[in-house]
C-alpha cells in the first residue's frame, strides 16, 4: 500500500515519513518543491500544492492511505480546498486518512466527516520541537525570554505524534475518532528551561516578559506587527485545557508518551555553546 504524506518535509512530517518507512510501506511525500525535499532514500517525492487540487492527481495515484494537513502556507491558515481534495482522494481509491486538525467544526472538518473515507482527527496540543525556537538565545546568552511564563502546556514529543499517525494509517481501527495528543505532564516555559539546563549541564535562566517587553524584543528582531499581535493574543487567550494530559498516545500505540526530559536529553547538543558552563 502506498501512503501519501502531506507536509512530509516539516519537523513533524519527517518523523512521520521515517516511521512509515520502518513499516515497509511505499511512502510518497507531497511537496511544493521536490528539489529541496532532502528526504530518506526510497521515499517517492511528488510536487503539488494543497491549495491547487488540480496539481494532486499524480500524487494520489495508487494511494491507499493519506495523512492530510489541516493548514497550509507559512501562516498556517486553514485549508480551504479540503472538500475538493477529499473527493479526488475517494475517487483515486484512498480508503483511510489521518487529519492534523482538532476536528471542531471548521470547513475542512465537515468535508472530512462527509467524505465517506475512514478518517481520524489528530490534534497535538503543542510539539516539544517548538522549543527549538529558543536555541539562538540559549546558545548566545544562556537565557529564555517569554511572556505568559506561568502558562502550562502538555507538550507532546513529535516522535509520539508520528507513531500515532503511522499506527493508524497502517493498522486502522480508529475510524471516526478524534484524539488530542499530549505528553505525560504539563510544564511551564520555566519548567522546560530548567529541564534544558539539566540536560545541557549549563546554567540557563528564564525571564518572564511583559507584553510591552515582548513587543519591543520581537520588533527589534524584525517581527511584523501583525505577527506580534497574533502571538500576544494567542498566549493571552489560550484555554486552560492545554494543560490537560490525555492518554491518547498510549491508547493508540500501546506505549506511554515520551517526557520533555527525554526530549531535552536527545537535543541537548542543539542548545550548547562553546565554553558554556
Amino acid at each position: 500500500m502506498t501512503i501519501l504524506v502531506t507536509g512530509g518535509t516539516g519537523n513533524l512530517g519527517r518523523h512521520i515519513v521515517e516511521r512509515l518507512l520502518l513499516t515497509g510501506r511505499t511512502v510518497r511525500v507531497l511537496t511544493r518543491d521536490g528539489g529541496v525535499a532532502r528526504l530518506p532514500t526510497g521515499v517517492e517525492v511528488v510536487e503539488g500544492d494543497l491549495e491547487q487540487p488540480s496539481s494532486l492527481a499524480s500524487a494520489l495515484d495508487g494511494v491507499g492511505a493519506m495523512h492530510l494537513l489541516g493548514t497550509t502556507g507559512a501562516d498556517h491558515s486553514p485549508l480551504r480546498t479540503g472538500g475538493e481534495i477529499l473527493a479526488m482522494a475517494a475517487e483515486a481509491g484512498v480508503r483511510r486518512i489521518t487529519v492534523l486538525s482538532p476536528g471542531d467544526g471548521q470547513e475542512l472538518d465537515g468535508a472530512v466527516r462527509g467524505s465517506g473515507l475512514e478518517w481520524t482527527f489528530l490534534w497535538p496540543v503543542d510539539l516539544m520541537a517548538n522549543t527549538l525556537g529558543w536555541g539562538d538565545s540559549i546558545r548566545a546568552e544562556g537565557r529564555v525570554r517569554e511572556p505568559y511564563g506561568d502558562r502550562r502546556t502538555a507538550s507532546v514529543h513529535e516522535a509520539d505524534v508520528a507513531d500515532v499517525i503511522s499506527t493508524i494509517l497502517t493498522a486502522g481501527g480508529h475510524a471516526g475518532r478524534s484524539y488530542v495528543l499530549t505528553g505525560p505532564q504539563a510544564l511551564s516555559p520555566a519548567d522546560k528551561t530548567a529541564a534544558l539546563s539539566a540536560a545541557t549541564g549549563r546554567k540557563i535562566h528564564f525571564t518572564h516578559m511583559t507584553d510591552r517587553q515582548a513587543r519591543e524584543l520581537w520588533r527589534a528582531q524584525g517581527w511584523p506587527e501583525e505577527g506580534i499581535d497574533f502571538m500576544l493574543q494567542m498566549w493571552a487567550t489560550v484555554p486552560t485545557t492545554v494543560a490537560d494530559v490525555t492518554s491518547s498516545v498510549e491508547h493508540v500505540t500501546g506505549c506511554p508518551p515520551r517526557s520533555f526530559t527525554q526530549w531535552a536529553a536527545a537535543h541537548a547538543e542543539t542548545f550548547r555553546s562553546v565554553g558554556s558552563e
